[in-house]
């Protein structure tokens, strides 16, 4: 297991969102899903805004690996779900506080129970089996 750079940290932080692929059955990736991610200490932190529906999140919830882009950089991740409960609410507030000004309408579902049960944490991967986009 590794742990994230200042420089990796501050990137992510300062990002609006990130995109997170996944891997085909044959090994091929799927398309990039933007979505939020949030920064808890030093967790990189995203949910599903479709809760446990999410395909994104139930293929990198199911293969435990995953790539992200974001801030210019293009990571191997692996993934692991968050389920505590005060970890929960440290994330409530961290999208809270980052994204407020998107309002109740797509902030009121990242803080509500179907993406708190679809909570992923995000650790970079130092060796990957992605294949390169073409």
């Amino acid at each position: 297991m590794s742990t994230w750079t200042a420089t990796q940290l501050d990137g992510i932080d300062q990002a609006e969102e990130l995109e997170v692929i996944t891997l085909r059955h044959d090994g091929s990736p799927r398309r990039p899903v933007p979505i939020w991610v949030v920064r808890v200490g030093d967790d990189v932190i995203v949910r599903s805004y479709r809760g446990e529906g999410g395909g994104w999140y139930r293929h990198a919830r199911d293969d435990g690996a995953g790539r992200v882009r974001v801030a210019g950089m293009d990571l191997a991740v692996t993934v692991a779900p968050v389920t505590d409960q005060e970890a929960s609410e440290a994330i409530d507030a961290a999208y809270r506080a980052k994204y407020a000004r998107y309002g109740d309408s797509y902030l009121k579902p990242m803080v509500a129970e179907a993406a708190r049960a679809a909570t992923l944490r995000l650790t970079p991967h130092v060796t990957t089996n992605y294949k390169e986009d073409k």
